[in-house]
């Protein structure tokens, strides 16, 4: 069922390009353009029939799209659309796929006119590969995504939109965008830094006869820093636009790591046991949902 007439995606990638590929799929709608700053990416993208047009000036792109969709990094979002909102067609329904809700949101809403809509949305899926070779029309199936309406809200776009993500395959959960930072700066934006901090502690790591230490490492290391090979450009922005839960979470989690040390160091075997323990436990439970 078609929901849109014409959909403009900004930032032809890979959640972009597999939004793409199901809207498609599903027939949700009618055409669908590109926006994005790599001309081969975009002629990429037409060739392999995830978009049916495409443009680099911001205004043709979007020119009357009745859904546009921010798929490109969070920094990126608000600039873009303050320069594409004289041209927009009334009606017009925008949101995005951005993993920071509440700056965003908060922005968004100062300058929305009356007779268009915003929606903040956050489908939770993707991979450590970018770009749109990489897309594919079931990444979203079955997925979770999140929409964070705030006072300012239609509550007829609220409900478009939810029924949109409900037919690309997703199960809709609605949370205030002060809600959504904290829980994903917990589950992914720390987790990433995290990943990311690793590597570079082993990648400055030598040994007398090894300047290369990771070339020993099982698939436990692998596990752990599968996320650390994602995007720098777009968790820099994540990371920079979702500061305060951050800094509290970094807090937290240097506060765990700094117990660990310190049984470590005075050899307190029953305190590191029982930690490890828990963390077990947790772990054991979470993937058993």
């Amino acid at each position: 069922m078609k929901h849109f007439e014409k959909m403009c995606i900004i930032g032809v990638g890979l959640l972009g390009g597999s939004l793409a590929r199901v809207c498609r799929k599903e027939n949700l709608v009618s055409s669908i353009s590109g926006f994005g700053r790599n001309l081969a990416t975009l002629e990429k993208a037409k060739q392999l029939g995830v978009i049916d047009t495409f443009s680099q000036d911001l205004r043709t792109a979007v020119k009357d799209a009745d859904l546009i969709v921010f798929c490109s990094p969070v920094g990126t979002i608000v600039p873009r659309l303050k320069e594409v909102l004289p041209h927009l067609k009334p009606g017009c329904l925008v949101t995005d796929v951005g993993s920071v809700k509440a700056e965003l949101v908060t922005e968004i809403d100062a300058v929305m006119p009356e007779n268009m809509f915003f929606v903040g949305s956050h489908p939770i899926a993707g991979g450590e590969k970018s770009g749109v070779s990489a897309s594919n029309a079931d990444l979203f199936c079955g997925a979770q995504c999140i929409v964070t309406p705030s006072t300012k809200t239609s509550p007829s776009a609220l409900s478009k939109l939810k029924v949109f993500w409900t037919d690309v395959g997703m199960e809709v959960i609605e949370m205030t965008a002060e809600e959504h930072d904290i829980i994903l700066g917990a589950v992914s934006h720390l987790p990433h830094i995290i990943a990311f901090t690793l590597i570079n502690t082993l990648t400055d790591l030598k040994t007398k006869n090894c300047d290369n230490v990771a070339k020993y490492s099982g698939k436990g290391l692998k596990d752990s820093s599968r996320i650390a090979a994602s995007d720098p450009v777009m968790w820099r922005d994540i990371c920079l636009h979702n500061r305060e839960p951050l800094l509290n979470l970094i807090g937290k989690f240097q506060r765990e790591l700094d117990l660990a040390r310190q049984c470590i160091e005075n050899n307190q075997s029953a305190p590191l046991e029982n930690s490890f323990r828990k963390a077990q436990k947790s772990r054991i439970e979470m993937t058993a949902k």
